[in-house]
């Protein structure tokens, strides 16, 4: 995966109108498609190495990792976790995309 398509990746995910976007699942009650999450982990570790050198980040893409990490986690906590439909490891999941949103902030990857 390139820099522009994790970048369009993570955008197209934080739309919340859209039926089958990251966001709008959650948004909905829903669990994430079989593999959105790990998409969203490459896309953001891509972001990360291809922003090692910059000073600036775009807005549409700052906002769409803010999205990803804080209204993923608000979505979650506001009623997926207790939905039966919840995948087991979506809480981690979500703490793993706040890690590596940080770490794109911060320019230090934290494991």
């Amino acid at each position: 995966m390139d820099y522009e398509t994790a970048r369009r990746l993570l955008i197209d995910h934080t739309n919340v109108n859209a039926a089958d976007t990251f966001l709008g699942r959650l948004r909905q009650g829903q669990p994430p498609l079989p593999g959105q999450v790990t998409a969203i982990l490459l896309a953001l570790k891509v972001v990360f190495d291809a922003l090692q050198d910059q000073t600036m980040i775009d807005r549409q893409l700052a906002t769409a990792l803010f999205l990803v990490s804080s209204e993923a986690r608000q979505l979650f906590n506001g009623g997926l976790a207790k939905s039966l439909e919840c995948p087991p490891l979506l809480n981690e999941d979500l703490g793993r995309i706040t890690t590596a949103v940080k770490s794109i902030f911060s320019g230090t990857w934290q494991a």
